[in-house]
């Protein structure tokens, strides 16, 4: 079978909301419906809309180290503030962008996002985004008696490359990770160290079809992936490795301290 995408048109949502009931309108809508084995992928703006996640700037008063991080990296000051709330360490950064991470999440500026925000108003990640996925997934299978995955999508920069492409936040009922060590390639040689990035493979095939831009189609459901399914409770470790332990930190660490 053909693995295809179907992204949802959605209505846009200004303010809280319950992400399970706008799933069911937005299925009616599209007249779709979820099936065994579907992956649904989520936009995590759409969860941080739901969650309230939505941040009035003028309303924030930067600190002292928010001013420092704003003279450093020519930030506005309310945006270097929000910076240092949402992330647990600073690893540097350019004008306009500062290098952070959060619960092992890197990303540009704490994945703040001020897109498809009105005026004045800027998104922060969601709340306990595994929860929420697992939560999400629970709900399906209570109200449908079908089991399906479910992905957090964010977009993200890739190191070195232009443009951005799809990323999994979280995800829940699915094995987001598959171990491909001793297995053999095209000349029987085994495999070492590989593990295919499943979850994040089918977030960035549904972002392509969601849009970043005015589509408002923040749901998509993959079907035919060949993934596999779960029951377990995923945990975050799962997806992502610290950052002393990526080959692209530590080889830009060691490379500053070699030089210096």
């Amino acid at each position: 079978m053909q693995l295809t995408v179907l992204p949802l048109l959605a209505k846009r949502m200004d303010s809280r909301f319950d992400v399970f009931e706008e799933l069911q309108r937005t299925l009616e809508k599209n007249e779709s419906q979820l099936k065994e084995g579907d992956v649904l992928v989520i936009s995590t703006k759409y969860v941080s809309n739901s969650q309230g996640r939505l941040i009035d700037l003028e309303n924030i008063k930067a600190s002292k180290k928010g001013m420092e991080v704003s003279r450093k990296f020519r930030l506005k000051p309310e945006i270097a503030e929000i910076i240092i709330r949402e992330s647990d360490k600073i690893f540097g950064g350019i004008g306009g962008f500062v290098i952070t991470s959060s619960n092992n999440i890197m990303a540009p500026n704490a994945g703040i996002d001020k897109s498809n925000a009105k005026n004045g108003k800027a998104i922060l990640y969601p709340t306990s985004p595994h929860i929420m996925a697992e939560e999400i997934r629970r709900k399906i299978f209570l109200k449908f008696l079908i089991h399906v995955g479910i992905i957090l999508v964010d977009s993200r920069l890739m190191p070195a490359r232009i443009g951005t492409s799809g990323i999994a936040i979280s995800c829940a009922g699915i094995e987001p990770v598959l171990d491909m060590r001793s297995k053999e390639d095209l000349d029987g040689n085994p495999l070492k160290v590989t593990f295919q990035a499943v979850v994040d493979n089918l977030a960035t095939i549904a972002n392509h079809k969601m849009g970043e831009g005015a589509e408002s189609k923040p749901f998509a459901i993959v079907r035919n992936s060949d993934a596999k399914l779960t029951d377990r409770k995923i945990s975050p470790s799962e997806m992502a490795i610290s950052p002393d332990q990526c080959v692209y930190v530590r080889g830009l660490s060691n490379s500053t301290k070699a030089s210096g």
